[in-house]
């Protein structure tokens, strides 16, 4: 069984448990070159504040390191799917972003990104 060990309640009950992402990974939606925060769950919210949606990633997202929003412009350029091990407040994050397509024009438009804690591994119960 695969889950994520959520204060070892899953190894005590033997059932699966996944954290609810939402909480637990900051993730979000950016459009344009700028990359100008549209969207952020809970999670993205709790990190970087409600007042980063509307303003560009590079002046809200504060506390990433400079290869995130290089990352980022990379994506938005060649319109793939990249990631990345980057550091946020002495914590290593796994920061995965895709490109935003427009399904008529196939232009890319955006990044989608999400950050996941270098600690929040799958484990494997009942091994």
């Amino acid at each position: 069984m695969l889950g994520w060990d959520s204060g070892n309640r899953a190894a005590r009950t033997g059932r699966v448990v996944r954290p609810d992402g939402a909480r637990t990974r900051p993730a979000g939606l950016c459009r344009g070159a700028g990359h100008i925060v549209d969207y952020g769950n809970p999670a993205f919210l709790a990190a970087f504040g409600e007042r980063a949606i509307g303003l560009p990633a590079r002046e809200s997202m504060l506390g990433l390191p400079i290869e995130a929003f290089l990352l980022l412009d990379a994506v938005y350029r060649r319109g793939r799917p990249l990631a990345r091990w980057v550091r946020l407040d002495d914590d290593d994050w796994r920061l995965t972003a895709l490109p935003r397509v427009d399904p008529e024009t196939q232009e890319v438009y955006g990044v989608a990104f999400h950050l996941r804690a270098g600690s929040d591994l799958p484990v494997v119960l009942g091994a």
